[in-house]
């Protein structure tokens, strides 16, 4: 697809796309990678402190989606069904990974769960070069888990209450009082500035690197 091509399809709606894709525009499929790169990166990096396992996982759950796109009947919001398709796939990475703690040795068995954000050597940090976003990324990557993942998806990726519900599979109320505790928690050091765009960017290189694995792979089929 041209650049030309590649903008007149981005105003397709979701249907739209899955409908053509359906029909055999395979190529399309592009444009759902880069409508949702962004979101699942941040959700994928809410869950793991990895980018590569993050990236990983998103090409998983993109080819798991082209797999299932015949069977969805957007009765669900399709942006909430990809999303629990990669949440899927790093739970069942983490229970992995957790059967394997069994083998490890001492020593890294002595270790926190969670690296430091001193300790996170990836593109994601070292692009960030101000104070302030140093101490915002590094404060919500330090959250635990079950709050930062609420936390970036209600405040930074702007998802609505029902469609977190549904991509954590908990109640409503839950994600409510995550929320909270997570503002709560993080009051201190954000002080209330904080860019969206900013925190967790899933930067265009990146961005282009995704949807050339995985169009590859839907090519395959």
């Amino acid at each position: 697809m041209n650049h030309d091509e590649v903008t007149e399809s981005m105003d397709l709606s979701d249907a739209d796309v899955v409908s053509r894709v359906l029909q055999g525009e395979k190529n399309l499929y592009a444009v759902i990678v880069r409508r949702y790169n962004q979101r699942l990166y941040r959700i994928g990096m809410s869950f793991l402190n990895d980018e590569q396992e993050v990236e990983d996982a998103m090409q998983v759950a993109y080819i798991h989606a082209y797999e299932g796109l015949s069977k969805f009947a957007f009765r669900a919001s399709f942006s909430t069904w990809l999303s629990r398709i990669l949440i899927n796939e790093i739970l069942l990475r983490k229970k992995k990974k957790s059967r394997n703690l069994l083998f490890v040795s001492e020593n890294w068995e002595n270790k926190s769960p969670y690296q430091s954000y001193s300790e996170m050597q990836t593109p994601a940090t070292t692009m960030i070069n101000t104070e302030l976003k140093s101490i915002l990324e590094g404060a919500i990557r330090n959250l635990p888990e079950k709050y930062r993942t609420v936390f970036v998806m209600r405040e930074i990726e702007n998802m609505n209450v029902e469609e977190t519900r549904e991509c954590l599979a908990i109640s409503g109320i839950n994600v409510k009082v995550r929320l909270n505790r997570a503002k709560a928690m993080l009051r201190k050091s954000l002080q209330h500035y904080y860019r969206n765009e900013d925190i967790l960017h899933f930067h265009l290189t990146h961005c282009n690197r995704m949807v050339e694995a995985v169009l590859s792979r839907v090519n395959q089929f």
